[in-house]
């Protein structure tokens, strides 16, 4: 099913921030990619960074990859999981790329001695980066996710974009759906619509009319407040959709079929919907994760696990892995910066199984290389991804092959032992940003292996996001001594995966598996690592 003409829908929010625009996006994308039309997402961000690439995340959460290389919002994650289709560099956009492209034009003589200014140049260049997706024919509908609430200094060159492509595009091609929050004040018993009246007010202000209105409610709105809202906000009665707190993120899409916000979108634009959405598998997964018939704790070893959302894919990953066994998967989240020999049997007896996540830097190395003893000698099932793999390398060296000096050359430039160093091609690299092996490369597998088992393949590709390798000088005495190199890169020899073949479940990849992981698609190394821990847990 395809239409002529791309349909634009712009999704803002107000009242509060969090309140769920990329679920929102996501679950509608699902909807109408359930129905037959080819559907994309978009992100604006509005802040000067290029990319979230060099953020801490505590300040932003998990930095997602995509194929291409481009480092992203975490939300791009969601719109992967939902859609089960891969985003790029055009799926997220900054304020910092707008207008580093503005000023690069500029520095190129390509505004011919114009004054550069908010309106037009940046505007233009916005709506240019929405666009491009629209005119590449593959997508029906383009949905861009505006980030931060209207009213915020920061979003109104979005926001203004956004009014312009309204009018240029016009009504019949493109829409804005704005999400707000509907409080509840227990001293009065009352859902209170004026918060969202206020911000309604605000969006018009600068000049956009929302055409639906979801409306985030720990409670169900009574149809009274439902017309409220719609008189006083100038939208249809249908078009006010009400949004309930959801057990899952994975329930939403449900939610708003009840709702039939997909209906709304589509009258809106004349979209023929005689076809019902296809959702059996959507909700064959769901009903899998709800109903789990086994459970399994899995120990998550990292440096940010104050922030769950640093680890999204990896926790998300857990969720599809675990619904394609009917076992819930309840995470144990543990710093590695508080473990040590004295309390490791404290901190991880009982595990099932035990993941070292990604990072940098030295702060927490010692107490992933703590974990990774303790996974490796109790023959718990274990799981390393990126830096966990290196962490893995380190360990065994030190405590299988008798190298007290083994480390990475990221913590110790001058050790005697570099089993992980730098990359040949990132020795002379001076910028943070953008600058790793990025996005997706291809690894071959060795057959016989735990990871060629689990993949059911001996080719694959996956995402990456790492400046640090394994020391091939020291691989002839790893695999002399048990640890494999079971995954290479054919052009490269970069050392890809490792494994302990005499380990039950000993699996460490220097790839991120868990930004490839998706509902109709579950990652086979997360599937395989589910499955060992859940035999571990019935010993």
């Amino acid at each position: 099913m395809s239409m002529s003409k791309t349909k634009y829908v712009f999704v803002t929010g107000g009242v509060a921030s969090s309140l769920g625009k990329g679920i929102i996006s996501a679950s509608l994308a699902k909807l109408l990619q359930a129905r037959g039309y080819s559907v994309t997402i978009q992100k604006l961000d509005p802040y000067l960074n290029i990319d979230p690439g060099t953020l801490n995340p505590y300040e932003h959460g998990e930095c997602y990859v995509t194929d291409d290389g481009a480092e992203t919002d975490l939300d791009l994650g969601h719109y992967e999981r939902f859609l089960n289709t891969p985003t790029s560099q055009d799926n997220n956009v900054t304020t910092g790329r707008i207008y580093q492209s503005v000023i690069n034009k500029e520095r190129r003589g390509e505004f011919l001695g114009k004054t550069v200014q908010i309106i037009p140049h940046i505007t233009n260049e916005i709506k240019e980066r929405v666009r491009r997706l629209g005119n590449t024919g593959k997508y029906d509908v383009v949905i861009t996710e505006i980030g931060g609430t209207i009213g915020d200094i920061e979003s109104l060159p979005y926001v203004e974009s956004m009014r312009q492509m309204l009018w240029e595009e016009g009504r019949d091609n493109a829409m804005n759906i704005h999400l707000t929050l509907i409080p509840y004040l227990a001293t009065t018993g009352e859902l209170k619509t004026k918060p969202t009246q206020h911000s309604v007010k605000q969006l018009m202000q600068s000049g956009v009319q929302p055409d639906v209105l979801v409306c985030r409610s720990q409670y169900k709105l009574p149809q009274e407040v439902k017309d409220k809202l719609a008189l006083f906000c100038n939208v249809r009665k249908e078009a006010v959709i009400e949004s309930l707190d959801a057990d899952t993120i994975y329930d939403v899409p449900n939610l708003m079929r009840s709702e039939k916000l997909d209906e709304v979108v589509m009258n809106h634009f004349h979209m023929d919907h005689k076809a019902e959405p296809e959702m059996t598998v959507w909700n064959k997964f769901v009903y899998n994760f709800k109903n789990p018939k086994n459970e399994i704790e899995i120990g998550l070893i990292g440096k940010y696990v104050e922030l769950h959302d640093s680890y999204k894919s990896i926790t998300e990953a857990f969720i599809h892995a675990g619904a394609t066994h009917e076992t819930k998967v309840k995470i144990r989240w543990i710093h590695s910066g508080g473990l040590e020999e004295e309390n490791v049997e404290r901190k991880l007896g009982g595990l099932d199984g035990i993941l070292v996540a990604p990072g940098f830097g030295e702060r927490g190395i010692d107490g992933k290389i703590e974990a990774v003893r303790y996974a490796r000698e109790n023959k718990i099932p274990f799981f390393g991804i990126c830096l966990g793999m290196q962490m893995a390398v380190i360990e065994f060296g030190r405590n299988v092959l008798g190298w007290p000096t083994a480390h990475t050359t990221e913590i110790d430039e001058t050790t005697s032992c570099p089993v992980i160093n730098i990359m040949e091609d990132q020795k002379e690299v001076t910028d943070k940003g953008g600058t790793m092996r990025l996005g997706a490369w291809d690894c071959e597998l060795k057959e016989g292996s735990k990871s060629y088992e689990v993949y059911g393949a001996k080719n694959i590709s996956e995402r990456h996001r790492h400046r640090y390798e394994f020391n091939n000088d020291y691989l002839k005495d790893f695999e002399k001594n048990g640890m494999i190199a079971t995954g290479k890169n054919p052009d490269t020899g970069l050392v890809e995966i490792v494994e302990i073949p005499t380990h039950p479940y000993f699996v460490a990849v220097q790839f991120h598996p868990e930004y490839k992981s998706t509902v109709l698609n579950p990652h086979p190394l997360f599937v395989g690592f589910v499955k060992a821990s859940l035999v571990h847990s019935k010993y």
